[in-house]
């Protein structure tokens, strides 16, 4: 095989492998740690975008048990601030920012769960720990800009 003709095939390669993986993988906007999981959080994030918020919750406190990782621990944070439970969620979120605290989705669900807490200001402090993660912007720091405007608007 040529040089030319093995880059041609490399960069064949690549360009399916990024055409196959950009097409044959769920979005999930729930986290940003699914890649560094260990364990299968599939089913869950189905759940959490069906909005079936006690479902996810029960598997979720079941592998909690288990598995002390961030993402688990965000997932039941943003499951229980949906269920209402705004003090347990609290809990969890500090306990994934423990393990990462470079857990983007994790500061941003924290500072929306300040913003449903009304305390505005530690929704910024989280804005400020997002704009030093993602200087460029990113996905979770426009959904915490968002959150707080909301509040300050209403």
């Amino acid at each position: 095989m040529t040089n030319n003709a093995y880059l041609r095939a490399v960069v064949l390669a690549a360009g399916l492998t990024a055409a196959l993986l950009s097409t044959s993988l769920p979005a999930f906007a729930v986290d940003d740690d699914s890649s560094s999981s260990s364990v299968d959080l599939t089913s869950i994030r189905a759940k959490i975008a069906a909005k079936n918020y006690t479902a996810a919750l029960a598997e979720l406190r079941d592998l909690a048990e288990d598995n002390q990782q961030a993402d688990v621990y965000n997932l039941l944070g943003f499951t229980l601030r949906k269920t209402g439970d705004l003090k347990t969620s609290l809990t969890y979120y500090t306990k994934a920012l423990d393990l990462r605290p470079d857990f983007k989705a994790a500061r941003e669900y924290l500072g929306e769960l300040y913003v449903e807490m009304g305390d505005v200001a530690k929704a910024k402090d989280q804005l400020v720990a997002l704009g030093e993660l993602c200087p460029g912007g990113c996905e979770e720091r426009a959904g915490l800009e968002k959150a707080i405007a909301a509040k300050a608007g209403g």
